[in-house]
């Protein structure tokens, strides 16, 4: 019999849960964790739309990057995370993450991002430590592409990541050096021009970052929060159905994003 706590466990291997910052809620966040799971629903959020979604498909599990419970001092229905929050509850649904440490660990969100966008040569910028493999881990990837203009590499993000659009700033240059790093991480944009990257694709850029980089002569991509993030899912339920073959695994059908361009 395969349990909550058995799965959680993995992902604690996936994802130590030691590479999550301080402030991050990480791991089994609602539920119980003897209870035999037979599905699991994976996918970047746990929302509305996905908890309904994992009592369709009769799943006892819902496997996130996003945590279920965050700044929530009462679980009622008050709010739509409280809503959320009884919905699995009441429907015998647990819920398990893996936020920032699936960010910095080797394989996790921004190997997956790097991957999309064909980046060869990854590294680990500024890496934090070393996993129990020897393996380094940080939040950061870089890595080389064959040569391109900004404009051409805007367009090249779109594409990879199916953006219905990007923004970006022109760093002025050829771009040959790139840093990705998946959700909200334009604050290290100072770092990555300092290390010498032509290029940073992230999400959540704010009106003076764009500046910003266009002085530091870096290519600022903001290709948004989840289509930087969102393929990591599918490497999340590759490896959980190949550690537990026993199990059903299904990728969230129902869950995009959200924000509209016109």
């Amino acid at each position: 019999m395969t349990t909550v706590q058995n799965i959680y466990d993995y992902i604690k291997i996936l994802a130590p849960e030691y590479m999550a910052e301080n402030w991050d809620h990480v791991g089994l966040l609602c539920g119980r964790a003897d209870r035999e799971v037979k599905r699991v629903l994976v996918a970047l959020d746990p929302f509305q739309a996905v908890c309904e979604e994992a009592k369709v498909r009769d799943c006892q599990l819902l496997l996130t990057h996003h945590a279920s419970l965050w700044e929530l001092k009462e679980v009622n229905d008050r709010t739509q995370q409280g809503r959320n929050l009884l919905f699995l509850i009441e429907n015998g649904i647990s819920a398990v993450n893996a936020h920032t440490n699936l960010d910095c660990a080797p394989g996790g969100v921004n190997d997956c991002l790097a991957g999309k966008l064909g980046l060869q040569e990854v590294e680990v910028i500024d890496p934090v430590g070393t996993d129990a493999q020897g393996r380094p881990y940080g939040l950061l990837r870089g890595g080389n592409i064959v040569p391109c203009s900004s404009a051409a590499f805007a367009a090249f993000v779109k594409e990879a990541l199916g953006c219905k659009g990007v923004r970006f700033a022109d760093g002025g240059k050829p771009i040959t050096r790139v840093a990705v790093g998946g959700g909200s991480c334009a604050g290290l944009l100072s770092r990555v021009a300092e290390l010498g990257y032509d290029a940073f694709v992230t999400s959540d850029v704010k009106y003076n970052a764009f500046n910003d980089a266009h002085d530091l002569g870096v290519t600022l991509v903001d290709a948004g929060h989840f289509e930087t993030e969102n393929p990591v899912c599918a490497y999340l339920a590759e490896k959980v159905r190949a550690a537990f073959p026993e199990i059903e695994v299904f990728l969230s059908e129902v869950h995009t994003d959200c924000i509209k361009f016109e």
